[in-house]
């Protein structure tokens, strides 16, 4: 048994028997993690507040070589996204990336890159509502790219050319993209929608949303090419996006 301490995002929690929690939370230095917070649900738990979800946390924890749930024995709250979160659209939007996240990342396995996409993804949302549709995409895009699941479409898959300035792309059924001298379906990709991914791929949460809060329409086409590839790479249908059942 091993006590860790390490700053967490909470993801979602869900009540354990009479009294207890189960936490689930992203943790900068081991990925994803489930745990037992008990006596969460007693009015003077220790816990208090700190247990809201997308709030950002220090979280102490034993962790059980028998056992995939840890222990979890101390939340002290970094910053509560409260306020955010009691707005149904944040919340809505959010549990369906904490949904993504725990399909996608193996438990206790970290990634930094990730933690840190998606702690600025919250912050920026949580600061400015209207964010939510370009950060979702945002997050889709690179939760795909950070878990090799995104194709180079940058150049025609077929011929191997870069694009040229405002040619169009037809999407294959593998996801990758063909110019139209080689145009092999009937899908589309277009500029606007690339333009999207190139921007996305150099910018931070903040500045894409800010670049592109307005691109309703783009942002909306490309989300469902991209939860087309998420589906593809988790095997099954994404979820809709709808909030969790969380529990209080």
């Amino acid at each position: 048994m091993s006590l860790i301490e390490t700053e967490s995002i909470i993801l979602r929690s869900y009540n354990l028997a009479e009294a207890d929690k189960i936490v689930v939370l992203l943790t900068r230095d081991h990925g994803v993690v489930r745990g037992v917070a008990k006596g969460a649900k007693r009015l003077k738990s220790k816990f208090g507040s700190g247990l809201e979800p997308f709030s950002f946390v220090n979280c102490t924890y034993f962790e059980k070589d028998t056992s995939d749930l840890v222990s979890i024995q101390k939340i002290e709250i970094d910053e509560s996204n409260f306020a955010a979160a009691s707005d149904p659209d944040f919340l809505q939007k959010f549990s369906y990336l904490g949904d993504l996240l725990v399909s996608f990342l193996a438990p206790h396995d970290p990634n930094e890159t990730v933690f840190r996409m998606v702690r600025a993804a919250i912050t920026t949302a949580a600061a400015d509502r209207a964010t939510l549709p370009a950060i979702g995409v945002y997050f889709e895009l690179w939760l795909l790219k950070l878990s090799g699941y995104l194709p180079d479409w940058s150049k025609c898959n077929s011929c191997g050319n870069d694009f040229r300035e405002g040619e169009s792309a037809s999407l294959l059924s593998n996801s990758h993209l063909s110019c139209e001298r080689c145009r092999k379906s009937n899908r589309r990709l277009g500029i606007d929608e690339r333009n999207l991914v190139a921007s996305a791929l150099k910018l931070s949460p903040d500045a894409f949303s800010t670049a592109h809060a307005a691109d309703i329409e783009a942002i909306g086409n490309l989300s469902t090419v991209l939860k087309t590839m998420i589906s593809q790479a988790i095997g099954r249908e994404v979820a809709a996006e709808k909030p969790f059942a969380l529990t209080v």
